[in-house]
């Protein structure tokens, strides 16, 4: 028997080289968060064809959704993610990893198509039955992040682990990408049909159908993924680590990893059983927050902080458009031309933005370390909002390609920096009974912190009054550098094991010691 204080099957899994089953696992887990980002971000590409499909202005203006209603059909499904997080990373300590996995992918499928088929006989009715499934679709987002996270970072070995979470993250920005390229490809090919040259001419009946067919399409298609990827998920095995740690059964754990990986797993019952009850303390326990309560301080601190000012990045969005010639002004385009330049504009941010600083943390995490890249991110995101907030009127109308510039490495440093590394973290720094769990509440801290970008934050700027904007954004950039300051509450996690990170080794190590010396 190995004399390390960690278990045969963790130490095999730990030190497993990457085989085809990793690749297989991070495209798994992955066509979860593409089917996320997709479900979260197409609603942006359709809420103005919204407004003028079910509130049609007068006096001659494009019809649009009032604030409250806009805040609404946006929003409504970060507030079923909030809840669907701590709801399903509860249940992922409890009931297993796997056991529910399978459910998120279902209500995501199922409540994406029914977003589609949104239905009523008033306006009121049709965005209320919309926002209704726009919940549980988040409801069902919600419980991806924890349970991914957990499960990737279960089935890694300590050398790629960091690398692997971030690529199963990542697939957020492909799918935010064909986000913008499915609106974009569809309003194209219904606009070869309806070729209304203005928004005068939104009124003709035939464009009228042909828009409220093309946002229902747009959601529907949002399940397509999700079914695709049932079949693989469903087959995936219980983790090793929840099955011997928390299940309590080392046979059934060294089975499952022997039949995925090619590696040789002792079983050890005995020493499972001293590794279990050396670490059996809870999440509200006073063991706990004495080993780990800054670090849960740090992990839901610096993901609120960042989804803050994430989410209100939307702020300065439209100038942008319009500075790049990506849209037009709204009276000059029908409704589904709109969305259509919309969508391109998403596209375009998306890819040369968003996209990249995505998979350059996939390619440098394992060599600069979770630490530094937040800590470089935070501090970029600071640096380049405070000069667009106190630069803001000159950029806007002066210098329109540094302010793209700037407004792109703002998404970049965002991507290549905390909105990765807070993900990853969490998956790593907490024990293993409780590591969906506390997946959960730093995730759902982000996504308090999104709903106050999305729904505070930009509410006391839609007058675009420039002073307004100017202050927000110098408010955004000083939380960024809170974020900062608040990193140091974590420690580094690369190139370590789970266990050792969590102090799970070290406990059932000096139980052993203890246990020794009393014989």
């Amino acid at each position: 028997m190995s004399s390390s204080p960690n278990l045969a099957v963790l130490n095999a899994l730990d030190t497993a080289r990457t085989q085809w089953y990793h690749a297989t696992a991070i495209v798994i887990a992955g066509m979860g968060f593409f089917t996320d980002a997709y479900d979260l971000f197409c609603i942006s590409t359709i809420s103005k064809l919204l407004g003028r499909l079910y509130y049609p202005a007068e006096g001659g203006s494009p019809g649009k959704l009032p604030t409250g209603v806009n805040n609404l059909v946006i929003g409504v499904a970060l507030v079923g993610t909030f809840t669907g997080q701590l709801v399903f990373g509860w249940l992922g300590d409890k009931l297993g990893r796997k056991r529910v996995y399978g459910i998120t992918l279902v209500l995501m499928a199922f409540c994406a198509i029914c977003s589609g088929l949104s239905f009523g006989k008033t306006q009121r009715a049709v965005i209320g039955s919309l926002c209704f499934f726009r919940f549980w679709l988040g409801f069902g987002i919600g419980g991806d992040y924890p349970l991914s996270a957990t499960i990737m970072s279960e089935y890694a070995n300590k050398k790629t682990r960091g690398a692997f979470i971030a690529a199963v993250f990542a697939m957020q920005g492909v799918g935010i990408i064909f986000a913008g390229l499915v609106s974009m490809t569809l309003s194209a090919a219904f606009l070869h049909y309806n070729p209304a040259p203005s928004f005068k001419e939104d009124s003709q009946a035939s464009t009228q159908r042909a828009a409220d067919f093309l946002w229902r399409i747009v959601l529907m298609l949002g399940a397509l993924p999700a079914v695709v990827t049932f079949y693989w998920r469903m087959k995936m095995p219980e983790t090793a680590r929840y099955t011997a740690l928390i299940a309590g059964n080392a046979k059934q754990a060294a089975s499952d990893m022997g039949k995925v990986l090619e590696v040789d797993i002792q079983a050890e019952p005995d020493k499972l059983t001293q590794f279990k009850s050396a670490n059996e303390y809870k999440l509200l326990s006073r063991e706990f927050f004495r080993r780990h309560g800054l670090h849960l301080l740090g992990t839901t601190t610096t993901w609120f902080l960042l989804d803050i000012a994430f989410y209100s990045q939307n702020l300065t969005q439209k100038d942008i458009f319009q500075a790049i010639k990506l849209t037009s002004p709204a009276k000059e385009v029908n409704a589904i031309q709109e969305m259509y330049e919309i969508s391109r504009a998403m596209t375009v941010i998306a890819m040369f933005g968003t996209f990249p600083g995505y998979w350059f943390t996939v390619l440098l995490i394992e060599k600069l370390g979770r630490y530094l890249i937040q800590l470089t991110g935070f501090f970029m995101m600071s640096v380049f909002m405070f000069i667009i907030g106190v630069k803001y009127e000159y950029l806007k109308e002066s210098n329109h390609m540094l302010f793209t510039a700037l407004f792109a490495l703002t998404f970049f440093f965002a991507n290549f920096g905390p909105n990765s590394t807070t993900f990853v973290l969490p998956a790593e720094l907490f024990p293993t009974r409780v590591r969906s769990t506390c997946h959960a509440i730093s995730a759902a801290s982000g996504k308090a912190g999104a709903m106050i970008g999305a729904f505070v934050v930009q509410s006391l700027t839609l007058g675009q009054d420039t002073k307004k904007i100017k202050k927000a954004l110098i408010v955004l950039a000083f939380t960024n550098m809170l974020g900062f300051f608040f990193t140091f509450l974590v420690s580094e996690t690369k190139g370590r094991s789970l266990e050792e990170i969590s102090g799970e080794n070290e406990r059932a190590g000096g139980g052993a010691e203890e246990e020794k010396g009393s014989t």
